[in-house]
């Protein structure tokens, strides 16, 4: 029998391999010229200008990322799985909020951890820190929002490692966190794969010509990644500095109660892009109106339930243990959130 099914077009086909982020990129940039083109100049202008701020930050923070990966250090996260289940969670939570782990890398290593019997609760503190903050993220948020802003969202997503983890400790033997894998686990990643090491790390690794080339690959794709969503950002940002009114975003998510706080972490979960790329978005509603609370309450929030970190957890658990996940991201974000109010 011939086979009928109709050829992708030319245009299927470039669109199912271009990069989506690249494209929506020069889709609001087209879409600007086409609408308002005297506000096009301006927009351009403040996104080269805050690439550039920025780009000392991008720098240290893919040299940082590419250092670990070459020298396989890595491979230091599996041994804190080990001794008393306190112990690990507190070890699973510092490590979360400082490992260079984006949310996809970390499917294969926790569904390999489940599955030998790690408990759930080392995984869940190890699991809600880690999309918060790594070594680049701490200086994309440094630069644009200042050190103590990256340090205070450290510590939190520290402290929303250690609730999940002793929390889900108290209730493993409810029928929440019973049987928590699915069947058939899906533990593909959406970062490509790239040379894992295995064993004690070496930190020396310039001596070895395969982990001079992970550091290569490593700084190559990290730093196309970082710059693909800042500049999406910085443009998002700048668009809503110009059209958005200020008034507006002050009188919605701005003031001292704990309304904004809320509509901050409630709008963070479902309207978060990417770790990096809200950086300067949250900084853009700082400058129009948006509370100290709310704006930490929205990184929080955002950080664990963004579409990568999210799929992560769906993929490899049941329904209701990843309802305790978001669970434990809302009530995280909201003690941030009034702690940050306070402080700041």
């Amino acid at each position: 029998m011939a086979d009928i099914t109709p050829n992708s077009s030319p245009l299927t086909t470039w669109l199912a391999r271009v990069d989506k982020t690249w494209l929506a990129f020069f889709s609001i940039l087209i879409a600007l010229a086409v609408l308002d083109g005297t506000q096009l100049l301006p927009t351009v202008r403040f996104t080269s200008s805050a690439l550039l701020h920025t780009a000392p930050f991008i720098l240290f923070a893919i040299i940082a990322i590419g250092y670990l990966k070459a020298t396989g250090g890595e491979t230091l996260v599996g041994k804190i799985f080990s001794g008393r289940e306190t112990r690990m969670i507190l070890f699973a939570a510092l490590l979360g909020g400082l490992s260079p782990f984006c949310s996809c890398e970390v499917i294969p290593f926790i569904a390999a951890l489940l599955a030998v019997g790690a408990p759930l609760s080392a995984v869940m503190a190890f699991w809600l820190a880690s999309p918060l903050m790594d070594p680049a993220m701490f200086a994309i948020t440094s630069g644009t929002l200042g050190f103590e802003f990256a340090l205070a969202k450290t510590a939190f997503a520290i402290m929303l490692g250690l609730l999940g983890g002793f929390g889900t400790m108290v209730f493993k033997s409810t029928s929440v966190f019973a049987e928590p894998l699915r069947a058939e686990p899906q533990v593909n990643g959406c970062c490509g794969t790239q040379k894992s090491f295995t064993g004690n790390p070496v930190w020396k690794f310039w001596s070895e010509v395969e982990r001079r080339n992970v550091f290569q690959k490593a700084i190559i794709d990290n730093g196309l990644f970082l710059l693909k969503w800042l500049a999406l950002a910085y443009v998002i940002e700048a668009l809503i500095i110009h059209y958005i009114p200020a008034e507006w975003i002050a009188g919605t998510l701005g003031g001292e109660g704990f309304q904004p706080i809320l509509l901050g972490a409630l709008v963070g979960a479902p309207a978060y892009l990417n770790g990096y790329a809200a950086v300067p978005l949250v900084a853009g509603l700082l400058e129009q109106g948006m509370s100290n609370g709310a704006a930490m309450s929205f990184m929080i929030a955002g950080g664990v339930s963004c579409i990568p970190a999210a799929v992560a957890v769906w993929a490899l658990v049941k329904p209701r243990v990843f309802a305790a996940y978001i669970g434990y991201a809302i009530l995280g974000a909201l003690i941030a959130g009034v702690t940050w109010q306070a402080i700041a």
